[in-house]
C-alpha cells in the first residue's frame, strides 16, 4: 500500500515567529500521526525557521515554488539551489494559483519540474481543471494535457521523486469539495495515464494527493479511498489542531 502523504501548503500566511510556533507544536504531536508522511510548505523566507524546528523528525519541509535557472537576472525568484540551501527537500510546482492567477504556462511548469528533479528535490506537481472545464466534460482532457506537458520528458526513474496533487480549481478555497467518488475517479485516471506511459509498476507506486478545501470534517471520506494517497491542505493546515486531525483521519500502511 502506498503510504499517505499529508502536506500543509501555507500559501502567503505566517510570520517567522508564527511558523516556528507551528513547527514546534507539530513536533510535539508527531507520535499520534506516525502512520502517515507529513510535509510542510511555508513561505520561502520561513523555510529555514521551520526546517530547524523540525530537524531530526520525519517531516518533509518544502518550498511553495522555485525558478528553473541556477542563477541570473530573475528578480524575486529563487533557484533550486537556494531552495535546498534554505533547508527544503521538496517543492510544489504548478499550483493552480500559479497557473491561473500568476499566469504560468504548462511549458514553464515543466521547466520548473525538471529543475526541481535535477536538484534532487521531491516535486509535488499540481494538476486540475476549472469549473467551466468540468461542466463541459473536459476535465480529463485538461488534466491529461497538464500531465503530458509536465511529464513527457521524464523517465520512470525520475518519477520516483514526483508526487501528483489533483486539485480541482473550483474547489480551492471555495468551501466546495469534490465528492470522494469524483476525486477517486480522477485519481484513477491519473494513475492509468502514468501506467500507460511509464509502466504499471510506476503508476502503482505513484502517490496522488487530493487538494481542494480538505478539512477535518471531510478528510476521512476522502482519505479512506484507495486511489487517494493523501492531501495537499491549504487553509485547514494553518492551525496545528486541524492539520493533525486531517492526518489522523488517514489510514496507515496496514489500512487502519
Amino acid at each position: 500500500m502506498r503510504r499517505k502523504l499529508i502536506a500543509a501548503n501555507w500559501k502567503m500566511h505566517k510570520t517567522r515567529d508564527e511558523a516556528r510556533a507551528f513547527a514546534e507544536a507539530l513536533r510535539e504531536r508527531l507520535d499520534g500521526v506516525r502512520h502517515v508522511d507529513l510535509a510542510v510548505f511555508p513561505p520561502f523566507f520561513a523555510v529555514p525557521v521551520v526546517a530547524r524546528a523540525l530537524r531530526d523528525t520525519p517531516v518533509i519541509v518544502g518550498a511553495q515554488d522555485l525558478w528553473y535557472a541556477d542563477s541570473g537576472a530573475f528578480t524575486g525568484e529563487v533557484s533550486p539551489a537556494m531552495v535546498r540551501d534554505a533547508g527544503a527537500g521538496a517543492v510544489i510546482v504548478g499550483h493552480s494559483e500559479r497557473r491561473h492567477v500568476i499566469g504560468e504556462s504548462d511549458e514553464l511548469v515543466a521547466r520548473k519540474l525538471e529543475a526541481a528533479l535535477d536538484a534532487g528535490l521531491v516535486a509535488v506537481l499540481c494538476v486540475g481543471e476549472r469549473l467551466e472545464e468540468r461542466e463541459a466534460g473536459r476535465e480529463r482532457d485538461v488534466v491529461g494535457g497538464q500531465l503530458e506537458a509536465a511529464l513527457a520528458g521524464l523517465d520512470a526513474a525520475r518519477l520516483e521523486r514526483v508526487v501528483v496533487a489533483y486539485e480541482p480549481v473550483w474547489a480551492i478555497g471555495t468551501g466546495r469539495t469534490a465528492t470522494p467518488e469524483d476525486a477517486e475517479a480522477m485519481h484513477a485516471f491519473v494513475r492509468a495515464w502514468v501506467s500507460e506511459r511509464f509502466g504499471g509498476p510506476v503508476g502503482s507506486a505513484l502517490r496522488i494527493q487530493y487538494g481542494g478545501s480538505v478539512k477535518p470534517a471531510n478528510a476521512a471520506g476522502l482519505l479512506q479511498r484507495n486511489e487517494i494517497d493523501g492531501a495537499l491542505v491549504g487553509g485547514a493546515s494553518l492551525e496545528v489542531d486541524s492539520f493533525v486531525a486531517i492526518a489522523a483521519a488517514a489510514p496507515g500502511d496496514d489500512g487502519a
